[in-house]
């Protein structure tokens, strides 16, 4: 065993606090930088009125006005971003590997109030119309029962009581008025009801997907129907905007479709290309979403045409 004199023991002491405190004052670097990406800009608010989104040459969120005026940027930079009922929800990958997140939560000044760190890469996120209740979902790796590189992973905060769900797998389901139980669970695109207690969203299992509808007082969820993903209730609360694979196509495999809630029929919209989105509801005629690098818009009834609404844009949320 090799003996080190006093000298040389303290030299060695000496190296490990520097080397100890320039890893510490990187992570404090780090996380304030962190943070600072995350904020907006003082003047950069949910106060005025207009379609958010996140701009594509800054990577922060933008907003375009209800009258037509200019793209007004400085927002906090996100790679999904949605705000509704003075509360936004800002998901931004952390650098590094594996792949990991933050889901931070911002006030109507956008100003940061809680941030939770996450595993995966950022897909969905979503506001109730209230402000009060959040659910994000990730891509997720290395699931054991996942038929592809990855899986998804989706959660739902309640701010008021500050309750976190961290995995919907976690809610009992029922389909075919049977209790479903299956390892191959995997929910996202959660939609909230303007009660803040009925959901919908995704779930896929068997190799096939479902829309669900949701109880947090009960505690439950059971599905409507097949081949129904990433549901957008409407601001009425009477349809679903959703995405229905219509093509074993790779490269076109959806189309928007919106579903009547009451009588339970559907429509396809006028939007013909494949899209791979959560789309927005604009107002109860209106529906927005991402495809081609861009934002579209197109009517909800199922008449008229695809035109573009933000270029360079995606994320879109409409804040009245």
């Amino acid at each position: 065993m090799t003996h080190l004199s006093p000298r040389a023991r303290i030299a060695v002491i000496v190296l490990v606090v520097v080397v100890l405190s320039g890893a510490a004052a990187g992570y404090t670097v780090r996380a304030a930088k962190d943070r600072q990406q995350a904020s907006a800009d003082s003047g950069f608010t949910l106060a005025r009125r207009g379609l958010y989104f996140q701009d594509t040459g800054s990577g922060r969120t933008a907003r375009q006005p209800g009258d037509g005026g200019p793209r007004a940027t400085g927002g906090p930079s996100c790679d999904r971003f949605y705000a509704a009922g003075g509360t936004a929800l800002c998901l931004r990958r952390r650098p590094g590997l594996p792949p990991r997140a933050y889901a931070v939560v911002l006030d109507r000044r956008l100003r940061e109030v809680r941030r939770i760190a996450l595993p995966g890469i950022p897909n969905r996120a979503r506001v109730s119309a209230s402000g009060r209740m959040l659910s994000w979902t990730m891509f997720a790796s290395g699931d054991s029962y996942a038929t592809s590189a990855f899986s998804t992973r989706t959660s739902i905060l309640d701010l008021r009581t500050g309750y976190l769900v961290k995995n919907m797998e976690q809610i009992p389901l029922t389909i075919d008025g049977r209790r479903h139980h299956a390892p191959d669970l995997n929910y996202w695109g959660v939609t909230f009801a303007r009660d803040d207690n009925r959901f919908y969203a995704t779930v896929s299992t068997g190799g096939r997907t479902h829309l669900v509808e949701g109880d947090m007082r009960r505690w439950s969820a059971r599905a409507l129907r097949a081949n129904a993903e990433c549901p957008s209730l409407s601001p009425d609360n009477t349809r679903i905007a959703f995405k229905k694979k219509v093509s074993g196509d790779p490269g076109r495999p959806w189309r928007l479709y919106v579903l009547d809630l009451r009588t339970m029929s559907e429509h396809p919209l006028a939007e013909r290309q494949s899209v791979d989105d959560q789309a927005a509801w604009l107002d109860d005629r209106t529906l927005a979403y991402g495809r081609g690098g861009d934002i579209w818009t197109v009517p909800a009834d199922g008449s008229g045409e695809p035109r573009l609404l933000v270029p360079d844009a995606s994320s879109p949320a409409s804040v009245s």
